[in-house]
């Protein structure tokens, strides 16, 4: 092995960080071994080890700086507060969700297949928080009468799920190599499909309400 240049410790840290990402992303958690990882990046194992105490660290290091790089939770938060109409929310929302690494994505699938620890804690520290965004600004629409009353966490992980299928279906099980769906109008007809879903109900004093302005027929009765 060659002998590996004097990097600084936070350069040598990202570059680690990077190609293990793709190694995890092609191979899995159990298909890279640390050795793999040190040879290809030209260093040996014990530095390595220095800058992450063991695989699983490795692992969690190369998710969190995904995320960090893309900064999904501050996105959302950004649709939310840029005074756009629920659909125009939504659709951003949708995007997003299009838009997603499949590295990532495919990052996620292993950790779930191998090493469900990790999955586990990605999904209640991050995962968790973004659906409670979501669910925070549907809340808020409840409450002010633009979408009906049910459970906003139900809601909004049912948009995130469509939108998250289509992308999985698509990206990763060769979806789009069979069915080609145009990303605009698949945004434009699930978001519909949801806000849909989402208006409010009439209620039954409503409904009696509106009987009652209903214009009354008279009938002429034939004798």
């Amino acid at each position: 092995m060659s002998t590996a240049h004097r990097v600084p410790a936070e350069d040598r840290r990202l570059q680690i960080i990077e190609v293990a990402r793709d190694l995890f992303a092609s191979h899995g958690y159990e298909g890279t071994t640390t050795r793999e990882l040190a040879e290809k990046i030209g260093i040996n194992e014990a530095l390595l080890f220095r800058h992450f105490p063991s695989k699983e660290d490795l692992y969690w290091a190369v998710l969190l700086h995904m995320i960090d790089t893309r900064g999904t939770k501050d996105r959302l938060r950004d649709h939310i507060r840029s005074g756009l109409t629920d659909r125009e929310t939504f659709t951003a929302v949708a995007q997003d969700i299009l838009n997603r690494s499949v590295q990532l994505t495919r990052l996620l699938f292993y950790s779930v297949l191998e090493k469900h620890e990790l999955s586990e804690r990605f999904f209640s520290t991050h995962v968790v928080a973004y659906h409670e965004i979501l669910a925070d600004y549907i809340r808020a629409g409840i409450k002010s009468g633009r979408f009906r009353d049910i459970d906003p966490l139900l809601a909004a992980r049912a948009f995130i799920g469509m939108f998250s299928y289509h992308f999985q279906i698509q990206e990763l099980f060769g979806g789009k190599t069979v069915q080609h769906f145009e990303a605009p109008e698949v945004i434009t007809r699930l978001v519909d499909i949801w806000l849909e879903g989402m208006k409010p109900r009439p209620t039954l004093r409503t409904t009696r309400a509106l009987k009652s302005r209903r214009p009354r027929t008279t009938e002429k009765v034939a004798r």
